[in-house]
């Protein structure tokens, strides 16, 4: 039975006044009258030692507050069971000391039960369950400190700590702090994210990285994430852009209609009809569906309730529309979100694309790299290519038409209607593909089948080997440098051959335009009507002499190693090339004596006699008839002279443009004349020009 504290204060008041009476006439003693013990002590603990005088005999009184705690053995006062703090914390009990003269003494114990920490602390609740809105504010409490707190039968003082167990869900709630368990929401919830967590809060009577014992308890806090209604409607199909799926953009739709059709049925759209969701799915508002911009002329309309796209008349224009769809909640519409909806205005299509076959047959090799051609079976030079016609175009070419594989990734399609692979086929068999052909503006569209033959590679003849896509394009670049290659030589050896021959006639060409700016063309012609044609021929004549000249001089004049070089060339083309270079050479001396040349007119009225071969024009009413010399008179016919000179102007001017055509025939005609036929001979050059000279002087004459 444990003692008041009210009567143990005034027991230890009065009991040193009592012992030291005592003392002097008591029969027994002890060591230690107010001894410690610590609590959990074992059965048969030595509280004090009891020292007694002869005769006398030592004895617990009955009616000790906790008799039953005690026991004495021999000497010794022990306990005779294990003693609590949190029960008992100070024990109280008397001894009896009597002799056989009956003289009795007492003596009092008072034994205090020091605490020892060896309980837990201890929570009202080890596991409580809380459900926490989405939209919940921040620093909210969660859980209450009244709920959490925990008690220490020793009365220590508790610390707390919170963890949580679901990864990813750090740093959303948090404690008040070390001695204060209050839980509140420390970051804004996302029910994206997570949906709920579990919470560990853990109480101790010592400090965390204490070396004292520690007792701790645990309590467990379920939080369950209550969606809210924080988001506005998404329209579907959308991507999402952040891992925590919490913002999701929509596509936009695409349509077709036929001019100055309406159709009676809600459009088909691309990807899919529209359609919105409320993303806050727990909640799931109800969605209202408008148009809100793009269709100014109120051609289209769109069903509040299910997002149908359908037409009031029909579009007149080719243009497109593109139309602004709002989806909105019911119950908020500032939660609303809008969607491009392009309607594209396009010629009725009648007839569906349709295949030239039902089945397509096809080889290809195994391990082949990707894009490797398939080829038409039984032809392995030839790529396989499908090919869908449109009875809608005159030609049954539908350009608008694309192709691609349906329900095999080991294959590709190109727009062409080409099949390629899309992996290395590693093993020989029979694969059957769906191959479909879609008219992009009509969005119609047709299939066909393809069986593909993959077969091992045999040793191929150079006419049935296969290749790829990239071998034909690096042939086509190899090709094509070659043939740049052969175009520049063969503009060189042009130039070698021709060029000399090009320069000349265009210096030549050149020069008689400068000097025609500096003659007076009407006066020669007038005056000399025959002059340049005379120096022409004579030029003529000089050449081919040269030319003949320079044909006749023996080889043995030319250096060794040119003379076989000139040897090995036709005669025309030697003849060609002197005659240029006398021709150019000519043409520069000529033009040194025109400058320095006197032109002297043959009409004048003295006479010169002395001169030999001088000739000389009069006109008749200028000669003395008397004077006995040979002269041609000039009639003084007004109109006939006009006529003539007119005549012989034309004439003059036609054979000179003659002489500039056979000029250039001559110099660019020679050589290409010597390859298709044999030259003249030397000697026949040398006759022609001896005719020409005495044809020259018979016209003088």
């Amino acid at each position: 039975m444990a003692v008041s504290p009210w009567l143990l204060t005034s027991v230890l008041f009065l009991l040193p006044f009592t012992t030291r009476v005592s003392a002097q006439q008591q029969g027994c003693s002890v060591d230690n009258d107010k001894p410690s013990v610590y609590e959990n002590n074992l059965p048969g603990y030595v509280v004090t030692t009891i020292h007694t005088e002869p005769n006398f005999t030592v004895t617990i009184d009955p009616a000790s507050p906790d008799v039953s705690f005690f026991a004495i053995q021999g000497s010794e006062l022990q306990l005779t069971r294990s003693v609590d703090y949190e029960e008992d914390t100070v024990l109280l009990v008397y001894l009896i000391c009597q002799n056989s003269a009956e003289q009795v003494d007492s003596l009092q114990i008072v034994v205090t039960i020091l605490n020892v920490n060896d309980n837990a602390p201890v929570f009202k609740q080890t596991n409580l369950t809380e459900v926490v809105p989405e939209d919940t504010k921040v620093n909210a409490t969660i859980v209450a400190r009244e709920d959490l707190s925990a008690s220490d039968a020793d009365l220590d003082i508790i610390f707390y700590e919170l963890t949580t167990t679901v990864q990813g869900t750090d740093g959303y709630f948090a404690i008040k702090g070390v001695n204060n368990p209050e839980i509140y929401l420390q970051k804004a919830l996302d029910y994206e994210k997570f949906k709920l967590t579990t919470l560990l809060l853990y109480a101790r009577d010592r400090p965390v990285g204490s070396t004292d014992t520690t007792h701790t308890a645990t309590a467990t806090i379920n939080i369950f994430i209550e969606q809210a209604d924080t988001k506005p409607p998404w329209f579907l199909p959308c991507t999402f852009i952040n891992a925590e799926n919490s913002v999701c953009i929509s596509s936009p739709y695409t349509g077709r209609v036929n001019i100055s059709e309406v159709s009676t049925e809600p459009l088909i759209l691309e990807p899919g009809p529209i359609y919105a969701i409320d993303p806050d799915y727990t909640i799931n508002e109800k969605i209202q569906y408008s148009i809100v911009g793009g269709d100014t002329d109120k051609v289209f309309s769109v069903d509040a309730d299910t997002g149908n796209l359908t037409m009031n008349k029909a579009a007149t224009s080719p243009d497109s529309y593109l139309l602004q769809v709002m989806a909105t909640q019911v119950n908020n519409i500032q939660k609303y979100s809008v969607v491009s909806v392009e309607i594209k205005v396009v010629n009725k299509s009648v007839y569906p694309p349709s295949f030239e076959s039902r089945i397509y047959n096809g080889t290809v090799f195994v391990g082949l790299v990707p894009r490797s051609f398939v080829l038409q079976a039984g032809e392995p030079s030839s790529p396989l290519m499908i090919t869908a016609t449109d009875e809608d175009f005159p030609d049954k070419v539908n350009p608008n038409i694309e192709y691609y594989i349906k329900n095999s990734t080991d294959f590709i399609a190109t727009k062409d209607g080409l099949i390629l692979t899309n992996v290395m086929l590693q093993s020989p068999g029979k694969v059957t593909i769906e191959a479909v052909g879609k008219d992009m503006v009509s969005l119609q569209e047709a299939s066909t089948v393809i069986v593909v033959e993959v077969v091992l590679p045999t040793a191929a003849t150079s006419s049935e080997k296969t290749h790829t896509a990239q071998d034909m394009a690096i042939l086509g670049g190899t090709l094509a440098a070659l043939l740049l290659i052969a175009l520049v030589f063969l503009g060189v050896m042009i130039y070698k051959r021709y060029g000399k021959p090009v320069k000349y006639l265009l210096r030549k060409k050149t020069s008689k335009e400068i000097s025609g700016g500096y003659q007076n063309q009407s006066y020669e012609q007038e005056e000399h009507p025959d002059v340049n044609t005379k120096q022409h021929e004579a030029s003529e004549n000089d050449s081919v002499q040269l030319m003949t000249e320079t044909l006749e001089q023996p080889a043995l004049s030319l250096p060794s190693s040119n003379a076989e070089e000139i040897n090995g060339l036709p005669k025309a083309s030697i003849a060609s090339t002197i005659l240029f270079d006398q021709e150019e050479k000519e043409e520069e001396v000529k033009e040194e004596a025109e400058h320095e040349k006197e032109v002297k007119s043959i009409l004048k009225t003295d006479r010169h006699v002395t001169d030999d071969g001088y000739k000389a024009v009069w006109f008749k009413t200028d000669v003395d008839p008397d004077a006995g010399e040979k002269v041609e008179v000039i009639e003084d016919n007004g109109a006939d002279s006009d006529d003539d000179s007119d005549q012989d102007l034309q004439k003059n001017e036609e054979e000179e443009e003659d002489y500039d055509k056979d000029d250039h025939h001559r110099g660019l005609g020679i050589s290409f004349a010597s390859e298709g036929s044999s030259p003249p001979a030397a000697e026949e050059i040398v006759k022609m020009s001896r005719t020409d000279a005495v044809t020259e002087d018979d016209n003088h004459v």
